[in-house]
């Protein structure tokens, strides 16, 4: 905004703002509404020589002292394991949310909470194939890790189920119909996630049925 101001005092646009009486308001309503960035600008207006409209304005950066710009702030970790060094204590907190992360997606997309089962070996085989499916996730991320990708679980989700499994159905001349399924084509990062994982880009191959 402070741009477009600038530019129309250097422009012959007749309809450019430029009276002292007006632009001082404008300035206003711009740094109420950037307040966190605008306190750290001060704005001027260069007057002509009647001094009824301006021909310039500047800006300078000064850092107000106290506020986020000046001290952004500190993130502390405490432990009692005094003999670790800060990057095994970072690692160790960073595999901990991970974890963490991982368990909500466990309890929710993976299927481990609402068990309906009233009978304990039916339970045991729920949990069992959620705990299954958990390590599956690990193996998939360790591997994906190993060449460079380290997206969370959740973005690593957002990223698969972009493919779709579609089916085309079209009738043939002679009164049959022709169902065709196969894999939406894989975007960029899902090919690369094949590719590392050594998977086949049209996962469920082309399958066709004539009835």
């Amino acid at each position: 905004m402070s741009r477009k101001i600038s530019d129309g005092l250097a422009s012959n646009k007749p309809r450019s703002e430029k009276r002292l009486s007006k632009l001082p308001e404008r300035i206003g309503r711009l740094k109420q509404k950037s307040a966190g960035v605008s306190q750290h600008y001060q704005i001027s207006l260069i007057p002509d020589e009647q001094g009824l409209k301006a021909t310039a304005l500047t800006w300078k950066k000064e850092l107000v002292p106290g506020t986020m710009a000046t001290h952004p702030g500190v993130y502390c970790l405490r432990t009692n394991e005094l003999n670790w060094d800060e990057q095994k204590l970072w690692h160790t907190y960073s595999m901990l949310t991970d974890i963490e992360s991982v368990f909500r997606s466990l309890k929710s997309e993976l299927g481990l909470r609402p068990v309906f089962h009233h009978k304990e070996n039916r339970t045991d085989g729920h949990l069992f194939i959620t705990v299954l499916a958990y390590q599956c996730v690990q193996v998939l991320r360790k591997k994906l890790k190993a060449s460079g990708i380290h997206d969370s679980w959740a973005t690593l989700r957002k990223t698969l189920q972009v493919q779709q499994r579609v089916t085309t159905s079209m009738r043939a001349s002679d009164g049959r119909t022709i169902h065709v399924r196969k894999s939406t084509k894989a975007e960029t990062e899902l090919t690369r996630m094949y590719q590392t994982l050594g998977l086949d880009g049209n996962p469920g191959g082309t399958k066709k049925l004539i009835v």
